[in-house]
């Protein structure tokens, strides 16, 4: 307890500073993967989707970021554990953040797409099974997040199959795609604008306005998003009516023109996906940090405490620079290497992807979106055959997987001890 009063500002500062730093590897390696399928499927350029995500996913962070960030920042530690020894929670999260976010900086100098749920969530455990004791860790608990990696990646398949499979039934598999695209499309405009508004409205808004008593009951959230939908639907069709099909390209290929028309909905869908990833993956950067700040203040371990603003602005601005400055290294492996993406399997991939995420958001599960989003490009894939995917390259991916958990739990042990020697605990 005296660490923590003699010391307090500095671990505040450093808190900070780490999670930032922890932003940062997110922006750097997971937003690009997020990004990936609209620049894959040439529907964006590396730009156009550097300046949506800045936009999206820090409104995600900031708008719907504090349900999942309950869930890391209290869900993994048994706080009993620690009793007496506040300090020891400082260090160990401190340590957590430094551990993924150097983890994350190593794989984005590599190009390697890791999961920076996997490097927090094994940061964590790392310190407090070693660092603490065994008992420390709610293996239940942890139990629930490593299943909900296998899950999320085969929920994103199964709706992204699903979504490809009705473009081609309503849309591709007829004589007259182009006009049936034009149709169909905005359909599918409603379906992102909704599914953004409610996850922000029912598990967002809540957190940005928190002292005015701010409630919407399930109905109300429903028929507000609707009037979202609509208007996102009505918006997309205005950019959809200055297309005209283009004959000449057609004869190369009978699709050209469908796909430019879904080219303005993979605009709508990389918004999705970037608010979808701000809203789960800032909890791995701010999580730790609240936790921080909640012993700082206090001198204990509280079962839950508030999340201020401007931890959630730390961790969606950390997201920004970390994707402007370093996001195009590791941007094209999902988007190019896994299948050929064109807009409209871009599209399947993104939406069924984005959904997943928004519904773990929700319902507070730390999910991995790399996880989810090459689910997503596997489902899309295999709608296509087999032979569509590019086996070793999903292989390695695998592989990076796995290195990720021990990588993340063995820098967060060192930088536990380093920590406690230097402030003497």
């Amino acid at each position: 307890m005296t660490i923590i009063a003699e010391h307090g500002f500095l671990l505040l500062s450093l808190a900070c500073l780490f999670g930032f730093f922890m932003a940062w590897g997110i922006g750097a390696n997971d937003v690009a993967n997020a990004m990936g399928t609209s620049v894959g499927s040439r529907a964006l350029t590396v730009k156009q989707a550097i300046m949506i995500a800045i936009v999206f996913e820090f409104l995600g962070a900031y708008l719907a970021g504090g349900e999942v960030t309950s869930t890391i920042r209290k869900g993994i530690i048994d706080p009993t554990a620690l009793t007496g020894n506040p300090e020891l929670l400082v260090f160990g999260m401190l340590a957590a953040l430094l551990a993924a976010g150097t983890w994350l900086f190593i794989a984005s100098l590599k190009g390697w797409p890791v999961s920076t749920t996997h490097s927090i969530v094994g940061a964590i455990v790392g310190f407090a099974a070693v660092g603490i004791s065994v008992d420390a860790v709610h293996w239940a608990k942890v139990g629930k997040i490593v299943a909900s990696w296998v899950v999320s990646p085969v929920l994103a398949g199964v709706i992204s199959y699903a979504l490809f499979k009705s473009v081609q039934t309503l849309i591709l598999n007829h004589s007259d795609p182009f006009s049936r695209a034009k149709r169909f499309i905005p359909f599918y405009m409603f379906a992102v604008g909704f599914l953004m508004a409610m996850v922000t409205m029912l598990k967002g808004l809540k957190h940005v306005f928190k002292d005015a008593d701010f409630n919407l009951s399930f109905g109300e959230s429903a028929m507000y998003a609707a009037g979202v939908g609509i208007l996102v639907a009505v918006i997309g069709g205005y950019f959809l009516s200055r297309i005209k099909e283009d004959p000449d390209a057609d004869r190369n290929n009978r699709f050209a023109s469908v796909e430019r028309v879904f080219g303005v909905l993979m605009i709508f869908t990389a918004c999705s996906m970037a608010f979808a990833h701000g809203s789960n993956d800032v909890a791995n950067a701010v999580g730790p940090l609240a936790a921080i700040v909640g012993v700082l203040k206090t001198g204990v371990i509280a079962g839950k405490t508030a999340m201020p603003s401007w931890i959630l602005l730390i961790g969606g601005g950390g997201i920004v620079l970390g994707l402007a400055t370093y996001g195009f290294r590791v941007m094209a492996t999902i988007g190019k290497k896994i299948t050929e993406l064109t807009p409209s399997r871009g599209f399947a991939a993104e939406l069924g992807a984005a959904g997943t995420v928004v519904l773990a958001s929700a319902t507070g599960l730390p999910i991995s979106t790399t996880h989810t989003l090459v689910g997503a490009v596997l489902g899309v894939g295999f709608a296509r055959g087999i032979a569509a995917i590019n086996l070793n390259v999903v292989s390695t991916i695998f592989m990076s997987w796995l290195i990720t958990l021990p990588a993340g739990a063995g820098l967060s042990i060192l930088f536990f001890y380093i920590l406690k020697a230097i402030f003497g605990a």
